[in-house]
């Protein structure tokens, strides 16, 4: 389990032995989203390509 210790947060346990740990899932995509996002925005090759010019 993540932050929550079970005798801490009971109910947060249940949930997260049920449905999984979905903060740190989202957190996960969040930064897998804001590489290939990054990746996909990386201007500097265009830049690159018109100074060759």
């Amino acid at each position: 389990m993540s932050s929550a210790d079970s005798t801490e947060a009971p109910i947060y346990a249940g949930l997260v032995e049920e449905q999984g740990d979905v903060p740190a899932e989202v957190r996960r995509v969040a930064e897998e989203v804001l590489r290939e996002a990054d990746r996909a925005l990386d201007f500097g090759t265009v830049r690159a390509a018109a100074t060759a010019r």
